[in-house]
């Protein structure tokens, strides 16, 4: 199954197919505008790019095909099999209730979050702002998504309800997120709101997705002339498949390759105290070193394999195996594989909730409040939980 297809399936799978007397609208699988697909000479055709200028069948004639399946007996009688959209039941007494009383439980969790974190002594100087309050209103001001200066009044009423010993000013969290220090802190939080689902989470998905910032890549511009671009930061994820939660994670630049973060996000996350009995990628994360560590780590990575690669081991057992299996067992390997689609519904969470765009504007700050992002999702992650599966978070 090539990559067209499987894309394909994913947009049948997730349904908004319009049949016409002349063909379908697709929906585009980034969700802007659709593309239309009409049957010619026993050929789907589509006018997207691909179909158009490399004459393939594009995935959007592949959600075709598999939303409408033809099949012909021996004795020439034809039966159409449609593909109707799986939907799952949802609890929404549950859902009701954890967004309704999402803000609140919201800094209530982020209050009991930051106790985690150890206040620095000082013994000479002025006063500064504590590093608990720093941390929690960075993380609320994230969730908020507003300005600076709009933020300051949640500041205050977190003083009020003794969420913080003292009201920064408005300027002071930009400053903080500048600090160098405050990453590993960061990393050290968003691994402990996803804690209390580790015994819930033991199939685990990796992917990466770009966020766009304020700067732009003038050297292109003046050049080789071309239009004005977003400079992009990269987050590297690692999700658990049921609820969503992000076990480990890691901020690159917008070129950072997808394979070379396998290893410390599933490291991350295996360290963190989470059991990880299968790994699910696509085929960026394909190779030997991956396979072997998911191996050494007790779980069972399914990675699709690429048309160019072969079966040979070279040292690598866990390939040879899962090669064979890939090969002999497709749909077998395809069913644990489409968990992965859980990872692009945690991004699509993610930007839909706190925005796509960084407003932070060196790399340092930028790659920190990316991280209060994917805390804020692990918490409002727990929310849900806490009213779904009836989850008691304790982080201290």
């Amino acid at each position: 199954m090539e990559a067209r297809e499987i894309r394909g399936i994913q947009i049948a799978e997730k349904g908004g197919l319009e049949q016409t007397k002349n063909g379908w609208y697709v929906p585009a699988q980034g969700g802007y505008g659709k593309y239309f697909v009409e049957r010619k000479d026993g050929h789907y055709v589509c006018n997207c790019p691909d179909c158009q200028t490399r004459g393939v069948t594009c995935k959007h004639g592949y959600a075709v095909m598999h939303t409408i399946s033809k099949t012909i007996d021996h004795q020439g009688n034809t039966t159409i099999t449609e593909t109707k959209k799986v939907t799952y039941p949802q609890d929404w007494k549950a859902y009701n209730k954890a967004q309704t009383s999402e803000i609140t439980s919201f800094d209530e969790l982020l209050k009991d979050l930051v106790e985690n974190i150890d206040e620095p002594s000082q013994e000479i100087g002025r006063p500064r702002l504590s590093l608990k309050a720093s941390l929690f209103c960075s993380v609320q001001k994230v969730y908020s998504q507003l300005s600076s200066r709009r933020a300051y009044t949640l500041y205050k009423n977190a003083k009020e309800r003794e969420q913080v010993n003292k009201v920064p000013n408005f300027n002071a969290i930009n400053k903080f997120l500048n600090r160098e220090e405050i990453t590993p802190i960061l990393h050290q939080l968003l691994t402990i709101t996803a804690l209390p689902l580790r015994s819930v989470e033991t199939t685990f998905a990796p992917d990466s997705s770009g966020f766009r910032t304020t700067q732009f890549n003038q050297y292109c511009i003046e050049k080789h002339g071309t239009k004005k671009q977003h400079q992009w930061v990269k987050a590297h994820i690692l999700v658990g498949t049921k609820t969503n939660v992000i076990a480990s994670a890691q901020i690159t630049g917008e070129n950072g390759a997808d394979t070379t973060q396998f290893n410390p996000l599933l490291t991350e996350a295996f360290n963190g105290g989470f059991t990880i009995k299968e790994v699910v990628a696509d085929k960026a994360y394909t190779s030997r070193a991956n396979y072997n560590l998911a191996n050494e780590l007790g779980a069972t990575a399914y990675l699709p394999f690429k048309s160019r690669d072969s079966g040979y081991s070279r040292g690598s057992v866990t390939w040879k195996r899962m090669y064979h299996y890939f090969m002999l067992n497709r749909d077998e390997f395809m069913q644990h594989y489409h968990q992965r689609s859980n990872v692009e519904s945690a991004f699509n969470m993610i930007k839909a909730k706190f925005g796509d765009k960084l407003k932070s504007k060196n790399k340092k700050a930028q790659e920190n409040e990316l991280l209060c992002k994917l805390i804020c999702h692990n918490i409002c992650c727990l929310i849900q939980e806490m009213h779904e599966l009836r989850v008691n978070p304790k982080f201290n």
